[in-house]
């Protein structure tokens, strides 16, 4: 093993000083479901400006760039969300933006990305995967943005993780929807340091659980990807540096088929009044399976931008 640092708690009680009046801080709702097999809750980061709790990794990472590296602007790779987040803090900074993005990439987040003035270079899987790989894009110069492999990146994700212990210090289990790591991780950084009997669980959809796979191995492992209305997370592998810490932090990845996902967000919209996207649903199809156990269990509803079309054709299904 490498032993790839972690946050700290410092860095993460820091980064919320830092992204303090950019991020919002979100609720934390009971979900209105007797019949659950646990007492969950959610955590609402669907609610942040951009519809997603990317918002807090990328303001901490671009806050602690310089002034004069910032004015050459930044690039990321992301399938939506990330870029969304980075394309809005540099609109308020007022610098380009630049955004790698997966043809597979809904169009609702693309339109989204370019509202917020961001450039948008849809390319292959493969090459998206690459620019993560490469930290960078050939052509574009500047300064890289990554979304779950930066230390700053995380400890901006673990801040939900203090607002969780403040409003339920009592939680019994945790469940973080795993695309890259950086929000599992990050959030897992922190809870170990201030609950350590709580339970972290990463949650995946059966259609692209390389975590799953690679925990089980431990190795990373390639997995039959298939995309998906569940878009904000899946990949085909899991990064090295990621699954050490995950291995580390995190108690096991669980893993959700597509119908209880879909079920799981027409539960939120039914009982709650909440409009998730796929992945934001897992943690809860997770919890409502049974497979994160008893006691006060918190789902992280990691975002809300899912395509209207997608939504409506879910919602008025009456079978998974």
């Amino acid at each position: 093993m490498k032993n790839y640092p972690l946050p700290s708690l410092s860095d993460i009680h820091s980064a919320r000083q830092l992204i303090t009046g950019i991020a919002l801080r979100t609720p934390l709702v009971r979900l209105s479901a007797a019949e659950a097999p646990a007492e969950i809750y959610l955590k609402l980061e669907n609610l942040q400006p951009i519809g997603s709790f990317k918002i807090r990794g990328a303001a901490n990472a671009m806050g602690h760039l310089s002034p004069e590296t910032l004015s050459r602007g930044v690039l990321t790779a992301s399938a939506g969300n990330m870029a969304q987040g980075v394309a809005w803090r540099a609109r308020e900074l007022g610098i380009p933006c630049t955004v790698v993005a997966p043809q597979t990439a809904p169009e609702t987040k693309i339109k989204a990305i370019k509202r917020l003035g961001g450039r948008v270079i849809k390319v292959s899987f493969e090459e998206w995967w690459r620019a993560f790989e490469t930290r960078g894009f050939p052509g574009v110069e500047a300064t890289f943005i990554h979304a779950f492999d930066d230390l700053n990146v995380m400890a901006g994700n673990g801040t939900i993780a203090l607002e969780i212990i403040e409003d339920l210090p009592e939680v019994d289990a945790v469940v973080i929807p795993w695309g890259g790591g950086g929000l599992a991780c990050g959030m897992a950084a922190a809870l170990r340091a201030l609950n350590s009997k709580c339970k972290i669980y990463a949650c995946e959809v059966a259609t692209a659980a390389p975590l799953a796979a690679a925990l089980a191995a431990g190795t990373p492992q390639t997995v039959n990807y298939q995309p998906s209305f569940v878009d904000g997370i899946g990949a085909r592998i899991v990064f090295p540096q990621m699954l050490e810490r995950a291995q580390q932090l995190i108690d096991d990845s669980l893993v959700a088929d597509l119908a209880e996902v879909k079920s799981a967000l027409r539960l939120m919209a039914e009982r709650n009044r909440i409009i998730a996207e796929g992945a934001g649903a897992c943690a809860l199809a997770c919890a409502l399976a049974g497979k994160a156990g008893g006691g006060k269990v918190v789902c992280v509803v990691s975002g809300g931008n899912i395509d209207f079309a997608t939504l409506c054709e879910i919602l008025t299904e009456t079978n998974g």
